[in-house]
């Protein structure tokens, strides 16, 4: 979804600055690409750069937990259960929406598996995002993808389905016509 964004944002003729994990997709060229590969580091990347644009789009969400300790060596095997510690990781886009300036906006997605629309608008909410794309697990990895666009009052502004292509460009076109045109 990132990469059928950031095409069809360049077409628009927008500025684009991509920060991305690990991934293995090939982001178009005429976009400034970050790789990183931490939350932390999508955090620190995502502040910087946010500071210089005029909103985001938090297309893809990087890992909501993490070892509280991570371990220099093997663990070896004791034929004992293991035990993992998780710890939550910064949310990038609450992180962004908290410190927007008032002429930037921002857009986040919400992938639910459950109770999609009132999660993404609770989301929305807890975010100050601007707008929230909902969407669910048959999204990752897939060629398609099937979306409603919620604005803060928890209406439904789009629903749009098709090839990740087609749900960009008019996922796209309701940001530019709702958010960014004068």
């Amino acid at each position: 979804m990132g990469v059928a964004l950031t095409e069809a944002a360049l077409e628009l003729g927008h500025q684009v600055t991509v920060v991305s994990g690990p991934v293995v997709v090939d982001y178009p060229e005429g976009a400034t690409v970050v790789p990183v590969v931490t939350t932390d580091e999508m955090l620190q990347a995502a502040k910087s750069k946010f500071r210089e644009c005029d909103g985001v789009i938090g297309a893809a969400a990087p890992c909501d937990y993490m070892p509280y300790t991570v371990r220099t060596q093997k663990i070896s095997k004791t034929g004992q259960p293991l035990m993992i510690e998780l710890i939550e990781t910064p949310d990038v886009v609450a992180s962004l929406g908290q410190c927007k300036r008032d002429d930037q906006w921002v857009v986040g997605f919400a992938l639910e598996t459950e109770d999609q629309r009132f999660r993404a608008i609770v989301k929305l909410e807890r975010k100050h995002c601007d707008l929230m794309v909902s969407n669910g697990p048959s999204a990752i990895d897939a060629a398609t993808n099937d979306v409603e666009l919620l604005d803060p009052a928890g209406d439904v502004l789009a629903s749009i389905h098709g090839t990740k292509t087609h749900v960009a460009k008019q996922l796209l076109a309701e940001i530019d016509a709702r958010l960014i045109a004068d």
